[in-house]
């Protein structure tokens, strides 16, 4: 790449990305830093205290996080499989099943609810589910997270799958292997980084999705999302920094992992 093309060589390019990355992580270092204070108070420092921490768990507001938590992480699994199980379907019949007429289509459909934004999905979730008749609740929450997490687990995995030569499955049809047989022992194996990575990114966005969910949700069901929204309209807390800290901490990781898993080679 030459100089002339070359975006950090432009006046004013780091100065610009270390505001951008200034005004995207202040306010969660701000969040971190005081969900260790030992103060009732969110503004005035009293010392370093892991009593925040430990009332989310035990504290007079915990029942309704635990039980917050147990939904959001049953929806999160759930969603994340089903939408990883069809993303993988569909990169595979869009990259491997050659060129069909609604090809284009089908991958525009399916990258769709990214560049959708999520409060027209939200909305237009809320009229079909009533529209039919669907008793908003569990599962409404779990059909709208498993609709929107498709894109996000496709992603990685088609990605994935366009890294890996199709000569395999062509040897291995070669020594007589049905197509079943090359991709369950050959395809699948070498596709599981992107694979995993999709669940993963299914996963944690599901796990944090809030608008889409409190539109869809009934009324007595509540994710940690959702009942941190609620706790916050009451008042902010100490106690919901150290969970919006917790929840920072688990999303930092399985991006991590989910990046570091994409990366990996297993066709060597």
């Amino acid at each position: 790449m030459s100089a002339f093309n070359d975006v950090k060589t432009y006046t004013g390019f780091r100065f610009i990305t270390l505001l951008c990355v200034f005004i995207l992580y202040a306010p969660l270092l701000v969040v971190t830093v005081y969900s260790f204070n030992a103060s009732t108070s969110i503004t005035v420092w009293e010392g370093l205290s892991l009593r925040w921490y430990v009332d989310v768990f035990v504290g007079p507001e915990s029942t309704k996080f635990k039980q917050a938590a147990i939904n959001s992480f049953s929806i999160a699994i759930i969603a994340a499989t089903i939408a990883t199980a069809i993303a993988t379907a569909a990169a595979t019949a869009i990259v491997r099943g050659g060129l069909f007429r609604a090809r284009g289509m089908s991958l525009g459909l399916i990258t769709l609810p990214i560049m959708v934004p999520e409060i027209v999905l939200a909305v237009a979730t809320l009229i079909f589910f009533n529209s039919i008749g669907f008793d908003r609740g569990f599962m409404t929450i779990l059909v709208a997270h498993i609709a929107f997490c498709i894109p996000f687990a496709y992603l990685p995995i088609q990605a994935r799958m366009q890294g890996i030569e199709d000569t395999y499955e062509h040897a291995a049809m070669d020594l007589y292997a049905t197509k079943w047989q090359a991709f369950r022992r050959i395809l699948l194996p070498l596709m599981m980084p992107g694979i995993i990575s999709g669940f993963l990114l299914a996963f944690i966005v599901s796990l944090d999705d809030f608008i889409i969910t409190n539109f869809v949700k009934g009324a007595g069901i509540e994710t940690l999302p959702t009942a941190i929204f609620g706790s916050v309209k009451q008042g902010l807390k100490p106690n919901i920094m150290a969970i919006s800290t917790m929840l920072l901490g688990l999303s930092v990781v399985m991006v991590t992992i989910s990046y570091f898993v994409s990366k990996s080679d297993n066709t060597k």
